[in-house]
């Protein structure tokens, strides 16, 4: 087999092997397109980015399908409760992604620590009626059963996936300390806020401080674009929020408000999400150190030597 040419040799699709085979079909449409002119290339990067972004979400997307699945067909009467049956699946799918290779070694790390980092947190943000999970099920620790904390890796799994396909970098990004710090204040809060001065405005505000410079690139196709990362944490909490609505629409769990009825998750949640978000982004960080934007520098034509005389 000859070798990738040079521009895909560094490509984040040769981490999972399915998708090479698509490498010189991708190759030959973007050529296509820049042949076109640049709206055509705006489409092309319009698609390719949103087809990476489809790769990014697929264990969070598969998840979903499944609590939205099972809450249609899964037998109610079903000897294996329906929350077992979730655990199970995702178990398996786990599993086919990492056999497969259509999920990295370094993911499954990230799902696994996120994996615990949630449970923890679901057992006692059920122990004190945050919400709850109104079916039985027999795979369960106190009130959480098991499959939740595969709903919180699904958050991780998107980061860690998303960094390697669009080669994050960044520019004033904070320093590792800073943001573990802010991280381990964020999830300590989310405990004592239910006995002490709910710390959020201020971690708000710390976040703020911290990212307030940082930008984000990220590379579609040939070149980077780039935007403020708050603004991508902002944009990753609100499709979690629309997440969580069709999480609770299907009964998977619900809030207390909820009980006599499915209404949509309150708005004040995207502020929880968000801040969730900055605990997530930090645990992938410790796989996928933070790397520094230098600026693409323009390949120049060769110059015809000089003329004799």
């Amino acid at each position: 087999m000859s070798p990738p040419p040079p521009i895909e040799r560094r490509s984040a699709v040769y981490n999972w092997p399915v998708l090479t085979a698509l490498l010189s079909t991708d190759a030959a449409i973007a050529a296509w397109a820049e042949r076109r002119g640049s709206l055509a290339v705006f489409a092309y990067e319009f698609v390719r980015f949103g087809a990476k972004q489809a790769w990014a979400c697929l264990f969070g997307g598969i998840m979903l399908a499944l609590m939205i699945g099972t809450a249609l067909f899964y037998p109610h009467e079903a000897a294996l409760p329906r929350y077992d049956f979730l655990t199970l699946a995702a178990i398996t799918v786990q599993v086919a992604l990492i056999a497969t290779r259509m999920e990295t070694l370094d993911e499954a790390k990230v799902i696994l620590l996120y994996h615990v980092v949630g449970t923890v947190m679901e057992l006692f943000k059920t122990a004190q009626g945050s919400w709850i999970y109104p079916d039985p099920a027999y795979l369960r620790i106190g009130g959480v059963p098991l499959f939740t904390g595969f709903m919180y890796a699904c958050v991780g799994s998107y980061i860690a996936r998303a960094w390697r396909l669009f080669d994050f970098r960044f520019t004033a990004h904070p320093p590792l300390w800073a943001t573990l710090a802010l991280a381990t204040a964020i999830y300590v809060n989310f405990f004592a806020h239910h006995f002490i001065t709910d710390m959020r405005l201020a971690l708000f505000a710390i976040t703020a401080v911290l990212f307030g410079r940082c930008w984000i690139y990220f590379k579609i196709h040939r070149h980077y674009r780039r935007m403020p990362l708050l603004l991508g944490f902002a944009l990753v909490a609100l499709f979690i929020w629309f997440a969580e609505n069709l999480g609770t629409l299907t009964r998977t769990w619900i809030y207390p408000s909820q009980a006599d009825g499915w209404s949509m998750v309150a708005p004040a949640k995207l502020g929880s999400w968000f801040l969730l978000m900055i605990i997530s982004y930090v645990l992938v960080s410790l796989v996928n150190p933070p790397q520094p934007f230098r600026r693409e520098r323009p390949v120049l034509a060769p110059q015809p030597a000089p003329a004799d005389g």
